[in-house]
């Protein structure tokens, strides 16, 4: 299965994997699964680095290149593909960033792993949820 990581689920699996359940966890350490990350996460980590809502033990681009090396993720592209997508989804909220990550899943086929229940419920979109 090809799972795209929801920022929160990226980095809990890394800072806080308490916060996985065991359906989630297991999925994230199956070696016959291949995880993505979007670039939108990363954006989205530097923007809760601004806001002083997160700290890491090292600096950002480091610690980026190191957790995705050691959770071996493939980058999601952010295409023009996946920006139109973003039209043919009715989501529930105005959150530019879950908008293309449920795009970058649905244009690339991917199961999006997530807990926030305004993406897991979205039609057309596979889903294995943390909850």
């Amino acid at each position: 299965m090809k799972l795209l990581l929801d920022t929160h689920i990226w980095l809990w699996s890394t800072l806080e994997p308490q916060r996985l359940t065991r359906r989630v966890e297991k999925a994230l350490r199956d070696p016959g699964n291949e995880l993505w990350l979007s670039p939108v996460s990363v954006g989205e980590l530097i923007v809760l680095l601004r806001k002083g809502r997160l700290k890491l033990p090292h600096d950002v681009a480091a610690w980026v290149a190191k957790t995705m090396q050691d959770l071996q993720v493939t980058e999601a592209p952010l295409t023009v593909e996946v920006a139109l997508a973003i039209s043919s989804i009715n989501f529930p909220h105005g959150d530019p960033a879950d908008h293309f990550l449920a795009a970058t899943a649905k244009v690339f086929g991917l199961t999006l792993v997530t807990a926030d229940e305004h993406l897991i419920d979205l039609p057309g979109i596979h889903v294995l949820p943390n909850r």
